[in-house]
């Protein structure tokens, strides 16, 4: 049974992900809308199940919190290494220096890679991954939350599925943001969809201590967080400093409360 409901996992995450592929020139508003399913996620179901899987304190903190900010900081600290954004700044320069000369500005970008120039397609791959992992552990919960009883795994099932569509658009868009090409990120997507049926899989064979999700749980909220907050909501905003854009973030934010609110 939790195998069988874990394929409907895999469905709709391939439908977010297709869908996050058909956007055209309306990239600013996915990023947009990414960003907001990032948030919510993160505010909604992440942290929350971290502090309930790693409630112990350290030093006056939930380990659950520590490991978000380690995770937030982590990341921050390895793209300020690399110097991920230190393109963007040359990108402009050069911009304003074609400018006085005369010559024409370069067109806008017309998909996900367009203001990807020099930034890390690792870290890209990386984050996906990381995606791709939270998965597999959506499928975890799914099978046991069903060991518990099928009333319980059906409630866990349905937050599953229906954020899974977040999963799979943000799977997409944040492997194309960093410069992957769309073969890659339509693997990255397959991988995704593929592994909430693993992580049911796996309730069949063992349990991972519930401590150890816990863990893991914050460390990628942080790290989603930085993701949204650092990255995806600038480069939402800086071609298209619509209302619109802001709309489709509050809208994403909104849809994951209300997705974790029927699920309970």
């Amino acid at each position: 049974m939790p195998v069988l409901v874990a394929a409907g996992a895999f469905l709709m995450t391939l439908v977010g992900g297709l869908v996050a592929g058909k956007v055209g020139d309306k990239r600013h508003l996915v990023l947009g809308l990414a960003a907001g399913l990032m948030l919510g996620v993160v505010g909604f179901d992440l942290l929350p199940e971290a502090l309930d899987a790693a409630p112990s304190h350290l030093w006056g903190v939930p380990q659950g919190l520590l490991m978000f900010v380690l995770g937030f900081l982590v990341l921050h600290v390895v793209e300020r290494s690399v110097a991920i954004h230190r393109a963007h700044e040359a990108e402009y320069a050069a911009h304003q220096h074609g400018h006085q000369h005369g010559t024409a500005p370069a067109p806008a970008p017309s998909d996900f890679t367009g203001h990807s120039h020099g930034r890390s397609e690792k870290l890209g791959l990386a984050a996906a991954s990381a995606l791709c992992l939270h998965s597999v552990m959506d499928g975890f919960a799914i099978g046991a939350a069903f060991q518990v009883g099928d009333s319980f795994g059906t409630v866990v099932a349905i937050a599953v599925i229906a954020h899974d569509f977040a999963d799979g658009f943000n799977t997409y868009t944040i492997t194309r943001l960093y410069g992957n090409d769309r073969r890659r990120a339509l693997i990255l997507l397959g991988c995704d969809a593929v592994a909430p049926v693993l992580g049911a899989g796996i309730t069949l064979l063992f349990t991972i201590p519930e401590h150890v999700v816990g863990l893991y749980l914050g460390f990628f909220s942080g790290f989603l967080m930085y993701l949204a907050t650092s990255d995806i909501l600038p480069e939402a905003h800086s071609p298209h400093p619509s209302r619109s854009t802001l709309l489709c973030t509050i809208a994403g934010a909104g849809f994951m409360w209300l997705v974790i609110g029927l699920a309970n």
